[in-house]
């Protein structure tokens, strides 16, 4: 004997059990989500560490071979001169060209799990709604 059917509870124990199965499936989904905003995430910081690395190796190279640079700006030799600052210049260019690569993946690093939140989001209005 069916008692839900009897007590006429049949249809509201179904949709009950439909929501059940929707939000478990949709807490997966998020879940998934999140796994892969996290990888991403966790890529973007492994870029940054890498570039912060590099940042601070160029620094030191940059400013070596600036200083390098001035001394040789004193020689006698016009093409030393040149020379010595086309290499510092070189130098420069790489220094600028991590960090402006440090700048972006920083930015970009600041902005972890957005699709995860606005997903959430969503999924709270709705619920409200519902209420």
């Amino acid at each position: 004997m069916n008692w839900l059917s009897l007590l006429g509870l049949e249809g509201l124990f179904a949709r009950w059990q439909a929501h059940v199965i929707e939000g478990a499936i949709a807490a997966e989904d998020r879940m998934d989500l999140a796994r892969l905003e996290w990888a991403d995430l966790k890529q973007r910081l492994q870029q940054l560490l890498v570039l912060t690395i590099v940042v601070g190796g160029l620094t030191v190279v940059a400013l070596i071979m600036l200083s390098l640079a001035v001394l040789v700006q004193f020689w006698d030799s016009p093409q030393r001169v040149l020379v010595a600052w086309l290499v510092a210049g070189l130098w420069g260019l790489g220094w600028v060209g991590a960090l402006a690569a440090l700048v972006s993946v920083a930015q970009r690093a600041g902005n972890g799990f957005a699709l995860t939140r606005h997903e959430l989001a969503q999924d709270w209005r709705d619920i409200k709604e519902r209420l």
